[in-house]
């Protein structure tokens, strides 16, 4: 059925309800020329009188009133329905998707989620925990969570946490034998461990800052993982050097069974955003989570 022909059909039970061409036309907002037009067209094209006219009175046929027998219930059920999607836009409800790193999850997801989730049964989240950086357009995710740094321009980016620091570290038996590195470029001499990147398939290069001026390396080793929690462990059992959010190791740190190299080479870097597409209509269940991770200092 043409977009046409479905408001020619309304018109015609506008016009059945109100039994008046005239209150009928200011219900639909047009002139009742034009309405009384509408309704001899659709009659022309069913090839039956729909409609009998009189100065007084509007009345159905037969036909007609088959017709609104047929229409009424389907046209109802249209209406309720758009009432209800229209509901979902302002009630809080349905499934927000969201894919973040294990990191980003537990630090800054997972908190304001218990706040949130007993206050809103109708909100359902689904958490798509992946190192990677996933595009979430092509995967069909409502939003994703990265450090600042990272976030595509064409996005709409959310503070939802601190800024962080990112470290260096290896366990206290990695150096019996070895220098500590003094400069990233001192990295070409150890065994590092690589944080492969699962959505683009490289290795994770690591960045350093210092006076002003930054710099990348690219490093080599035994192991490399898409999982930093991984990373860590191999770090600690002496594999390697890894580079991982200050956060990960900071209880490590603090005991000894890792230690920290290069830290004046690692300054402060923008925290987790939540980034999501700025043209995309979001349901009412979606903004009262954004509410809920936005990050107040």
């Amino acid at each position: 059925m043409r977009r046409e022909e479905l408001a020619d059909l309304n018109a015609f039970l506008t016009v059945a309800e109100e039994e008046s061409f005239t209150r009928a036309a200011a219900k639909l907002g047009t002139s009742q020329s034009s309405l009384s037009r509408t309704i001899r067209q659709l009659e022309e094209r069913l090839g039956l009188q729909l409609l009998m006219r009189t100065t007084r009175k509007v009345a159905l046929t037969e036909p007609g009133r088959r017709l609104i027998g047929a229409l009424k219930p389907a046209l109802d059920s249209i209406s309720a329905e758009l009432a209800t999607l229209g509901e979902l836009r302002e009630k809080p409800a349905g499934t927000v998707r969201i894919t973040a790193s294990e990191h980003a999850a537990d630090s800054v997801l997972w908190p304001a989620l218990e706040r949130l989730l007993p206050d809103y049964p109708d909100i359902a989240v689904e958490l798509g925990i992946d190192p990677g950086l996933t595009d979430i357009v092509e995967e069909r995710f409502d939003a994703g969570v990265r450090l600042g740094g990272a976030i595509a321009k064409d996005m709409v980016a959310l503070r939802i946490g601190p800024d962080m620091r990112m470290a260096v570290v290896g366990a206290p038996r990695y150096f019996r034998t070895r220098r500590r590195p003094g400069t990233p470029q001192d990295l070409a001499e150890h065994r590092c461990i690589n944080l492969r990147l699962s959505s683009a398939g490289g290795m994770f290069a690591w960045r350093f800052e210092k006076a002003g001026q930054e710099t990348r390396v690219r490093v080599d080793g035994q192991l490399a993982s898409n999982d930093p929690a991984t990373i860590v462990r191999a770090a600690m059992a002496g594999i390697g050097l890894a580079y991982v959010i200050e956060d990960r190791v900071r209880e490590q740190l603090a005991d000894g069974r890792l230690v920290r190299v290069l830290e004046d080479w690692c300054p402060a870097v923008p925290g987790y955003h939540l980034y999501y597409p700025s043209r995309r209509q979001h349901s009412a269940a979606f903004r009262v989570l954004v509410d809920a991770l936005r990050y107040r200092e």
